[in-house]
Parts: structure tokens; C-alpha cells; sequence
């Protein structure tokens, strides 16, 4: 696949003749239904509730990218918008049928790039510390683990995270 840039809040991602174009665009509160379903299809055993997407939607919707496919919605990603000069990645998720095509270092590169506007100087994301594949995206992408290691227990019992931090 390859990225056209088209505007300031929407690219084009091309796929192979006679598939649909995919879009990488801001998302909108009629996509809420979509992320929803979008999240729990990303992460089955812990998505997040409707209600905290809605809130976060609402609260950060310059900070809210979806790849759309047609009407449907395959990928996403959320930050938060700069404090102190600095962000938070909070999801990224990518439907299980399109993983490994690149559609997650596109929204990385987006939101990325959205947060370099905003004039950030650090993000910092946690992810599971046996998804490698996450890992070693996010290390392609410059993200270094903190220091320690994995953190034990950083979302309650049993859910360790590791923390990463790319300066901008």
C-alpha cells in the first residue's frame, strides 16, 4: 500500500485494483458506533465501554483518526491533545482481517504528525509487553521503552504494560 497525502485531515491509502480505497480521515460522532465495534473486534478482552469511547470522542475529536472502507470503519487511532507539551496515544486498533498491512503505522504516522502541529515535544502510549508486533512498530517508529521494563500491574492485577516514549 501507499500514502497519498490528500489534505491536512484525510488521506488516501491505495490497495490493489478493483478493492475499495481506503481513507485515513478525522473521525466524527457517527463514527462512534463504528470505533465501538471497531475496539471490541481490536481488543476482545478488554475493550473499552461505550460511554468512555463517546466521552473521549467528544472530549478529544481533533485527536480521533478512523481508516474508513466504504461506509465501514477497519482502523483507528486516539490521543489526547498536548499538555504541557505532551500527548498521550491511548488507542490504536486495527480490525484482526487487515493487521500487518500497515494500516497502524499509517494512523501512528497521522496522529503523529496532527501532534507535531500541536507543537508536542513527547508521546508516550503503554502496550502490552507480549505484543511484540505492537512493539516493534512502535520502535520502528522511534518509541523507546522507560527504563525498568514492563510495569506490573499498570492497569490492576495481572495487566502489565510497557511504557514507551518518542520525543518529538
Amino acid at each position: 500500500m501507499s500514502v497519498n497525502q490528500v489534505s491536512a485531515s484525510q488521506m488516501s491509502v491505495s490497495r490493489a485494483p478493483g478493492e475499495t480505497r481506503l481513507r485515513i480521515r478525522a473521525a466524527g460522532e457517527e463514527d462512534l458506533p463504528h470505533i465501538v465495534r471497531l475496539d471490541a473486534e481490536a481488543f476482545p478482552s478488554d475493550p473499552y465501554p461505550y460511554f468512555v469511547l463517546r466521552q473521549l470522542l467528544a472530549s478529544f475529536p481533533d485527536f480521533v483518526f478512523v481508516v474508513a472502507d466504504g461506509e465501514d470503519l477497519v482502523g483507528y487511532v486516539l490521543s489526547t491533545p498536548p499538555n504541557a507539551a505532551h500527548s498521550w496515544i491511548l488507542s490504536l486498533g486495527i480490525t484482526p482481517g487487515l493487521r500487518g498491512q500497515g494500516l497502524g503505522r499509517q494512523l501512528m504516522t497521522r496522529i503523529l504528525s496532527r501532534l507535531r502541529a500541536e507543537s508536542v515535544h513527547s508521546v508516550s502510549l503503554s502496550v502490552e509487553p507480549g505484543n511484540d508486533t505492537a512493539v516493534a512498530l512502535y520502535r520502528s517508529l522511534g518509541f523507546l521503552p522507560d527504563p525498568g521494563g514492563p510495569r506490573p500491574d499498570y492497569f490492576g492485577p495481572g495487566a502489565h504494560r510497557l511504557l514507551m516514549t518518542l520525543s518529538l
